[in-house]
């Protein structure tokens, strides 16, 4: 079982590319971040900072074009900031969601159980259309997404080789990269993610 501790920031853009953001304290190859990008088109592109992630990261995800750039982000209490090749993003933080406050209620050592997060599978969908907590993932692995808290995104800028990708806005469609969607509204969230390969 592997095991990535961190943040996953899901968000929207006005002109229709959608970005998901994996920002990871603790990994296999210790800290690093990651960033699944869907445009207008449909188009899905793995930006990853080292060639050993891409591989790990476009087995387990689907993409159309996989590039290994320079990454480097930063999070403090109000801002995410992104900067990875051709992307560049920022993100005013806002507080705890209502679903984060009732996240927090379920101890993490149970919110990140591969049984538990089997077990409310069925439910994340009732709640946020497209999100699941368990599944199958790509080359036989199976995934699962141990959410303990949630924080609003409030505003961001965000461009692609110096072209403005528009205002913040919901992640819609819901992306394509794997079993899940982030959720439609902007959010980041403190996840823990275990995959478990066959």
């Amino acid at each position: 079982m592997d095991r990535f501790v961190g943040n996953i920031a899901g968000l929207g853009t006005g002109s229709g590319t959608r970005l998901v953001v994996g920002r990871w304290a603790e990994s296999p190859w210790g800290p690093f971040t990651d960033v699944m990008v869907e445009d207008n088109d449909g188009k899905r592109t793995l930006l990853a900072p080292t060639r050993m992630v891409a591989d790990y990261v476009s087995a387990t995800y689907q993409f159309d074009q996989v590039l290994v750039v320079d990454v480097a982000s930063t999070l403090d209490e109000d801002t995410l900031t992104v900067a990875a090749g051709p992307l560049k993003v920022s993100a005013e933080l806002g507080g705890v969601t209502g679903l984060g406050r009732l996240l927090r209620l379920v101890p993490a050592r149970l919110a990140t159980s591969p049984r538990w997060l089997r077990l409310i599978n069925p439910l994340a969908g009732l709640f946020m259309p497209g999100v699941r907590t368990a599944g199958s993932a790509g080359n036989g692995r199976t995934e699962y997404y141990g959410v303990t808290t949630a924080r609003s995104i409030l505003a961001a800028t965000a461009s692609w080789d110096g072209a403005d990708l528009g205002g913040l806005a919901r992640l819609t469609p819901p992306v394509r990269f794997g079993f899940s969607s982030a959720p439609a509204a902007p959010m980041l969230v403190t996840v823990v993610t275990s995959i478990r390969r066959p």
